[in-house]
């Protein structure tokens, strides 16, 4: 087979897919939004496409090195002035290095119209978070809804009663938020919006005990990027004894690694990195009790 038109037709192919997820990429929400909605396009999420956009952007610089090769004579020529001299920067070659690094800088300066080209990507997401809704804190449709619902000043019972009134099955306290949306064909935010009534007497969330010591004890979430971190960079963030946390976890039947990463031990104990995170946080207020 002929690896020069082999190459070119890498290039073409993968070009027109980078250019149809770079076009999705440009529209879709925010992380957070597109999680707390599952948003979906042809049945892809957000990490899927941001996935194989990356992959494929490989493999079209991979084509692109090729081609490169299998072209070098008229590159070369292209770089060649009208005395056959070969200069870095000609007519042509000085032409794409100007649009480039006008782009590049434009982008920088945020001067139109490469500004304007992000603020409409910008408006774009931000009209998403009114049509999908803003979780109410980061990883939300994560939580368990014993969790969500103390975090937000939901009463438990109250709200399982709404649900059950929508229809929607018994829930186990340590059911998913994400998992109950998925079952009965909703979005988290219709979950949220269903149990909103639930509210305690004594208040919201905005009138919750803060008078204890430690991000553990308030039961507020950890630093962005809480999925890529292990146990006990966690147990360092929020000041507690790892020993403690990593003995309590196995005690609810968890496999625990100490050096894997939280997302990937969630999922092998067939959990959200939300849930272990509050199961950390009940093993901290549990022992702070005693």
């Amino acid at each position: 087979m002929n690896m020069r038109k082999i190459t070119s037709m890498t290039m073409v192919w993968s070009l027109i897919v980078l250019t149809f997820n770079s076009i999705v990429l440009y529209v879709v929400p925010e992380g957070r939004i597109a999680n707390w909605a599952d948003w979906r396009f042809w049945g892809l999420d957000k990490h899927d496409w941001s996935a194989q956009h990356t992959t494929v952007g490989f493999l079209f610089i991979f084509a692109g090195l090729l081609h490169i090769y299998y072209n070098w004579k008229p590159i070369v020529s292209y770089m060649k002035n009208k005395a056959k001299k070969l200069r870095l920067v000609t007519g042509a070659s000085g032409i794409g290095l100007a649009l480039t690094v006008i782009f590049v800088v434009g982008t920088l300066l945020e001067v139109p119209p490469m500004s304007t080209i992000v603020e409409f990507s910008e408006q774009i997401k931000e009209s998403a978070a009114q049509t999908y809704g803003d979780p109410p804190y980061g990883q939300a449709q994560s939580s368990s809804l014993k969790g969500f619902t103390s975090r937000l000043g939901l009463d438990l019972t109250k709200s399982k009663e709404l649900l059950a009134a929508a229809g929607i099955e018994a829930v186990d306290d340590k059911e998913m938020i994400a998992d109950i949306a998925k079952r009965s064909s909703r979005t988290p935010q219709q979950i949220y919006d269903i149990i909103k009534g639930g509210s305690r007497e004594t208040g919201g969330a905005n009138q919750a005990d803060h008078s204890v010591e430690t991000p553990a004890q308030e039961g507020a979430p950890p630093k962005s990027g809480m999925g890529k971190k292990t146990i006990g960079q966690l147990c360092e963030e929020i000041g507690e004894d790892c020993d403690m946390i990593i003995a309590g976890l196995k005690k609810r039947g968890m496999t625990i690694d100490p050096e894997q990463k939280l997302k990937d031990l969630a999922a092998e104990n067939d959990m959200g990195p939300m849930q272990v995170y509050e199961a950390m946080v009940e093993i901290v207020n549990e022992n702070k009790g005693q």
